[in-house]
């Protein structure tokens, strides 16, 4: 039919700069490639294929070069108990890794681990999981995992090297350690902790280091500054109603992120009728999650950052920062930081302030200052004793141990997890320094790594699913790392590692952990409180309490807080941040996460430089892909170029975690390493950096340029204001075309349930759990950065991402698009062989053995979310088999898939209905909530509401009757039953702009861009 709202192509919402500069040649549109078989052939060759699918899934069946040993398949004598063939189990676990901690649920099949979800009764989870503990899963089934104990490169034992440590060892007792040193990262275990000090304590002038990057080594500083000590720090973001955060991603970067979006968003929560939400202020040196969320949000460089907390603590009345003036910043940035600081003032006891890993000590001492100030804390903030074992400042802490390796000092170095060589300083030759260490370097790795090659031991590190542990939540709640399957390349878990160390008896994991828990007590006794704390995965009782600690600064330090830094003329500065989907690069040779667009600029399999805009042009009109070279001293990397819309000027983002030499096939692959740039004095900003383009360009995959927008109502937003007043966030002139618009279709009648989902724009903070929990549970492969460059990712749930206002600091408007199950579907009518069809309860079903792929049916949607085998993408090899979901059958080439609403789960629980009505004599009948999907028990926002719109006390049906609800595309009449909440801000109306202040009813576009 035709279009009743038919619109011109707009500059309000807009995918990249391409969109708004014309001007710009459109480089290489992966569109265009989609069906390019001349590109695939040059580009995608069977090696290749192999390559990707080897490290994720398709070559699982290696196993190193070791042979294989004899086995006979012996079944079940009797079936056990709790095993019942085609029902899943599920254990509680917690997930502990790069600073993160989380309660899982991990469902098994059969023994064999195949999904993973929040535990609700975990404080750092609340049943919501993230990408990267989600992605878990394929690392635990990867063939690229270490297989093997080595020495020097070659195939050795456990027991040889159990004589060898020890004899090691017994050489360092006369001298009580001197010449030990063990080499862990931030240690949140307490039985490894308990296991390190042991070791100490038997040997006394050995030294414990510790060095993960990315630690946050400012908050270190500035709690021994403000404090004399050290302490974790507590947001309460369900008691803020003001939140200034100094370059802090507090929704996605930071330990405790899962919770902290859980809380934060239930200040937000318009679907729940509140008339007050809390206000977000962003100032930061990049692009994070936390941006695209912030209702005001100042880009600034890491030099302009410090003058922003020196105003604002001067502002807001801290004692000693009285008169400060501000360097480096604009009139608007000055105008921002006085808003922010009355904001604060006029919420004393209910603001909140808090800075970021990564951010400088200054940021963090000005946190602490002002939530004392503003008499926040204990009320929106608290402080408890530090969750980590033993806190240090890991940047002193691995350059102490480089400076006793150079000098000889080290003579026997344990490593535990940490990969020096490829994460270390660029300054420091730990190659070099590995040598020095002549009787024993032993490493304790999940992969053969950078550092591998220059140790005299390697020894392969079980995965978390597959040994026993411990872990402190961000909060100080301690849970039981419990496994659910044998270690499958014969590792060692960290425990026996040290427990080997000390010289007594090797004790297993398992009995490591019990001993330090073994004063757990209770109505049971210690193995009644045991088995209720493995079953429950949290021990009862173990969440830190608050402390009182009061912030005093020195005078010393006081100076040092009003001392600015500025770039040199001429010069830039670099930020240097975790990959948002890699990390530090220890999930490099993870596929799914490999493939998981960016945040912001939905880049995958790359990293790059990103800019501003501005500064593409001051270096001549740089565009996306373009080689740039940074230098710094007699160091430097060459880097593609991405001018990213709302980065500060006068910086350059690097990300960490590519350009790998080891770890894997697809970790040694892809990206520049920019670890490469990085110095001691350096570890998280760099200045006097100089920038030049290199020439030529490189392809990088980026999923936003798939799907046109031109200028259709896709993404709605308005102010709160403007809610309360009967807005919608629909554009001027819509024309609502009702609940039923006029169609040549039959109605589809429902006599039972009809199955819709609504999402809350609101809530969702673009973390991408959503995408990675629909991989895992249906079986969706990966297609490498060749079938993403052809546009043929296989997502089924994608998260589109536009920006709306100028692009110096746009507004940044998120959208999961999935499979809108439309009643009346275009791709129902045009397949020839009824592989889609209309189900009774309203699904829009495939049947994939009818599917002759036609791909009728993707032109024909409007939404775009259909995928399309074009190659036999999955390889049913043994390993790969043991991490499929065996309710979700794996699809073949030729064969078109998509969104089913998880069918198999709706399935499973009309089952369990009917065998209740069957025994009861009552109707069958499915309770609301009963039916999670996967994306919807991921999200951590709570943003997503799936059940029965036929059922109007239902979740889904009281946010479909909301008025700010709308349907995509709706004026095609296509009637889809996924449907959104439009994105509702709250600007202060003191930073607003004048074009951005809209009439009720109004598209509502004036979520403060400044």
């Amino acid at each position: 039919m035709s279009n009743p709202n038919p619109q011109t192509p707009t500059l309000d919402r807009w995918r990249t700069l391409t969109d708004i500069h014309p001007e710009l040649p459109i480089i290489d549109p992966p569109v265009n490639h989609q069906f390019d078989l001349i590109k695939l052939r040059a580009g995608f060759d069977r090696r290749h294929f192999l390559e990707v699918m080897g490290a994720s899934m398709a070559l699982a069946g290696a196993t190193g070069c070791r042979p294989q040993p004899t086995e006979t398949i012996v079944p079940y004598s009797k079936l056990p108990e709790q095993i019942v063939p085609g029902r899943p189990l599920y254990f509680a676990t917690t997930f502990s890794d790069c600073g993160r901690t989380l309660g899982l649920l991990v469902e098994s099949h059969e023994g064999r681990p195949t999904k993973v979800e929040g535990n609700p009764a975990h404080p750092a989870s609340l049943g919501a999981t993230d990408a990267v503990s989600q992605a878990s899963i394929l690392s635990l089934y990867d063939p690229d995992r270490s297989q093997g104990v080595k020495r020097i490169d070659e195939i050795s034992t456990w027991e040889a090297f159990l004589a060898d440590l020890r004899d090691a060892l017994r050489a360092q007792s006369g001298r009580q350690g001197a010449g030990l040193r063990i080499l862990t990262e931030a240690v949140v275990s307490p039985t490894l902790g308990r296991q390190v000090k042991e070791l100490v304590a038997q040997f006394p002038a050995a030294k414990w280091h510790q060095y993960q990057p990315g630690h946050a080594d400012g908050a270190f500083q500035a709690q021994q500054k403000a404090f004399g000590r050290n302490v974790t720090v507590i947001p309460r973001f369900d008691r803020a109603e003001v939140v200034v955060s100094l370059d802090g991603d507090f929704l996605g970067g930071m330990d405790g992120s899962v919770a902290n979006t859980r809380h934060f968003m239930s200040r937000r929560d318009v679907s729940a009728g509140q008339k007050a939400l809390n206000r977000l202020y962003l100032a930061e040196t990049s692009v994070s999650t936390t941006g695209t969320i912030a209702d005001h949000r100042l880009p600034v460089s890491p030099g302009g950052l410090v003058s922003v907390v020196q105003l604002l603590a001067s502002l807001s009345g801290v004692a000693g920062m009285e008169g400060v003036k501000p360097v480096g910043l604009s009139e608007q940035s000055i105008g921002w930081v006085g808003a922010v600081a009355e904001d604060l003032k006029a919420h004393r006891g209910t603001s909140l302030v808090i800075a970021g890993d990564s951010a400088p000590w200054q940021a963090h001492l000005a946190a602490y200052l002002l939530n004392d100030l503003l008499g926040n804390v204990g009320k929106t903030v608290e402080y408890i004793d530090p969750v980590e074992v033993e806190p240090a400042d890991h940047g002193a802490s691995i350059a102490d141990l480089y400076g006793d390796m150079t000098a000889g000092k080290v003579e026997v170095l344990l490593i535990v997890g940490a990969n020096p060589v490829y994460t270390a300083p660029a300054d420091f030759d730990f190659k070099l320094a590995l040598k020095n260490v002549k009787r024993l370097v032993a490493q304790l790795s999940p992969y053969e790594d950078e550092t591998s090659p220059y140790c005299h031991w390697h020894l392969p590190q079980t995965h978390f699913l597959e040994s026993w542990s411990d872990a402190r939540a961000f909060d100080g709640t301690a849970s039981i790392v419990q496994p659910l399957i044998a270690p499958l390349f014969d590792g060692i878990s960290a425990h026996q590692f040290l427990s080997a160390a000390t010289g007594k008896t090797v004790v297993t994991a398992y009995d490591a952990v019990r001993e330090t828990w073994k004063s757990l007590g209770g109505e049971g006794g210690f193995e009644g409180a045991w088995r209720q704390s493995v079953h429950d995965g949290v021990i009862a009782d173990t969440a830190s309490t608050a402390i009182a600690v009061t912030p005093k600064v020195s005078p010393e330090d006081l100076v040092a807080l009003q001392t600015a830094s500025a770039a040199a003329t001429g010069t830039y500065e670099v930020k240097f941040a975790l990959d948002p989907t890699i990390l530090d690069g220890r999930f490099a040779n993870n596929g799914w996460l490999q493939e998981l667009p960016k945040p912001w600029t939905r880049l995958t399999w790359d990293n790059a430089a990103l800019i501003s805009p501005q500064m593409a042009k001051e270096l001549g009109g740089v565009r996306e892909g373009d080689r740039i070279e940074l230098k710094l001293k007699d160091r430097s990397v060459v880097a593609p170029a991405w001018p990213t819309p709302g980065h500060p000027d006068g910086v350059v983002t690097l990300h960490f975690g590519y350009g790998r030499q080891a770890g894997g096939k697809l970790a040694s692959k892809f990206g520049f390493n920019a670890y490469a740039l990085r110095s001691r004095d350096s570890m998280s900003v760099a200045t006097g950096v100089t920038v030049d383009v290199k020439g030529g360009r490189e392809k990088l995959a980026c999923t936003q340029t798939h799907h046109s927008i031109e200028g259709r109502d896709i993404v709605r937003t308005l102010t709160l204001d403007d809610l309360t007043k009967g807005g919608t966030g629909a554009p001027p002139h819509f024309h609502d075309l009702g609940e039923k618009p006029p169609s040549l279709y039959p109605d589809w009648e429902y006599n039972d349930r009809k199955w819709g989902m609504v999402i809350d724009l609101s809530r969702c903070v673009g973390c991408n759990a959503c995408v990675l929990a629909c991989q895992s549970e249906n079986n969706i492969p990966v297609v490498g950065k060749s079938g993403v460059l052809m546009g043929r990712e296989m997502h089924w749930l994608r998260i589109d991402r536009y920006f709306s206002g100028a692009e110096d600091n746009p507004q940044v408007l998120q959208q999961p698009m999935l499979c809108q199950h439309c009643e009346h579907a275009p791709c129902e009518t045009v397949c020839p062989v009824e592989a889609t069809t209309h189900s009774p309860e309203g699904l829009n079903e495939m049947t994939y053995n009818r599917c002759v792929g036609t791909r009728y049916c993707s032109n024909n949607c409007p939404y775009k979310v259909r995928r399309f085998n074009f190659l036999n993408y999955v390889d049913n090899t043994p390993l790969h088999e043991l991490s499929a979901n065996p309710d979700v059958t794996v699809r073949t080439r030729g064969v078109m898939e998509k969104c089913t609403y998880c069918v198999q789960r709706i399935s499973a629980v009309r089952i369990e209905a009917s065998k209740e009505s069957a025994i009861t004599g009552q109707p069958q009948k499915v309770a609301d909530g009963s039916v999670v999907t996967a994306c919807q028990a991921a999200c951590a926002a709570q943003a997503i509401a799936f059940g029965d719109l036929n059922d109007k006390e239902s979740r889904v049906a009281k946010w479909a009757a909301l008025p700010h609800n709308y349907g995509v595309l709706a004026e095609l009449g296509t009637r889809p039953r996924t449907t959104y909440l439009a994105r509702v801000t709250n600007p202060n109306s003191a930073l607003a702009k004048p074009a951005e202040q809209t009439h009720a009813g109004g598209s509502g576009t004036a979520a403060a861009l400044s």
